[in-house]
């Protein structure tokens, strides 16, 4: 089959490779659909953040089932969406599903090869079905939603509460609308991108764009000086944190979605506001499949089919042998990108290509 090999850093190829083993309990083989480029993969090829050479790279992918194992739950045919993280069942985190926070876990497109590729076997645990109403090429973004959302649900939300996301890439800008979905009444998209202000404006959101005015001055001025209830920091530099820490209300609530590029620095002043004024600082990581038929993936899926728009937020529907390109381009900041997709199977393509139609 074809896949994508990250070679060294810096070297990716597309190329023949030999094609997938079956691992685990109930292998399922299945086509990749869809794969979306997150933001750890162009670190993996640019800053040699990878756990291993070579490496198939990919974790947000849909996929449609090919082969299944003896009294599977699966047909071939059917539509997925697939859990990239594999638990260590010995982990007692990992048996009462807490499977991101428990130890010795693998990984489609880290710690093992991933979806860059045209087939792969998946353990039958970690497929979730998607309708047939769902674009597959929609369905490659269901993990950085999830993400997005295993974050929201953290929040307490107050009555009429504002809610501000600093950093509007795709998991910002999923995090702004399930915000909204979850109940907040107003939510601020502040970013230094004005494209991704114009699509967050699109999408509903009060903008602040970052150029012009100082984040935590204009969260002031828009709240009567009193600021934000619910704040997510999707950026992952010190200063957002900082403006994030500055922006908070009386009880308000800091989530933590962006990995912090550097050291933060805090002065004692903003430290003293912060014990008085009863902020809550929250971490979030990952995402959670369980329990089944009730998780938040299938929140995600439910929502994809309603008030959750990732559409706008894709800004490139590739094949899998513009990968070397794109992340050149990437790499050397040549293109302006939001959420680059890699469109690899027949359905799939067939489907982006009717959403361009309509």
């Amino acid at each position: 089959m074809n896949a994508l090999v990250l070679e060294s850093k810096g070297v990716l190829k597309y190329c023949r490779v030999d094609e997938p083993e079956p691992f685990g309990e109930k292998p399922v083989l299945v086509r990749i659909a869809a794969v979306g480029v997150c933001g750890s993969d162009y670190l993996r090829f640019s800053r040699d953040k990878a756990y291993h050479y070579p490496l198939i790279m990919g974790h947000e992918f849909s996929a449609v089932v090919e082969e299944v194992p003896p009294n599977s739950k699966f047909t071939p045919g059917d539509r997925v969406a697939v859990f990239p993280l594999l638990p260590d069942y010995h982990d007692p985190l990992a048996r009462i599903g807490e499977y991101a926070v428990s130890s010795d876990y693998d990984y489609f497109g880290s710690r093992r090869d991933g979806a860059f590729a045209e087939r792969l076997y998946v353990p039958e645990d970690n497929l979730i079905p998607i309708p047939d109403s769902l674009p597959l090429l929609h369905a490659a973004l269901v993990e950085p939603a999830a993400v997005a959302l295993h974050g929201m649900r953290k929040i307490k939300l107050p009555p009429y509460a504002t809610g501000l996301v600093i950093g509007c890439g795709s998991i910002g800008a999923v995090a702004a609308q399930w915000l909204t979905i979850l109940g907040c009444s107003r939510v601020f998209a502040a970013d230094v991108d004005p494209r991704k202000l114009e699509i967050m404006a699109r999408l509903g959101f009060d903008v602040i764009d970052a150029r012009q005015q100082d984040i935590v001055e204009a969260v002031m001025e828009r709240t009567g000086q009193r600021g934000a209830d619910c704040i997510v920091e999707a950026s992952g530099l010190p200063i957002t944190l900082i403006q994030a820490l500055k922006s908070a209300a009386v009880f308000g609530q800091v989530v933590l979605l962006g990995d912090m590029a550097a050291d933060v620095t805090l002065e004692a002043s903003l430290l003293s506001t912060f014990i008085r004024h009863e902020v809550t600082l929250i971490g979030s990581w990952n995402s959670k499949m369980t329990p089944p038929g009730k998780s938040e993936w299938e929140m995600v899926i439910h929502h994809m089919c309603s008030d959750l728009q990732v559409a706008p937020l894709i800004s490139h529907k590739i094949t899998l042998q513009e990968g070397p390109q794109i992340f050149a381009d990437v790499s050397e900041r040549r293109i302006w990108y939001n959420k680059v997709v890699f469109v690899v199977s027949e359905e799939a393509r067939a489907e982006a290509a009717r959403l361009v139609d309509e």
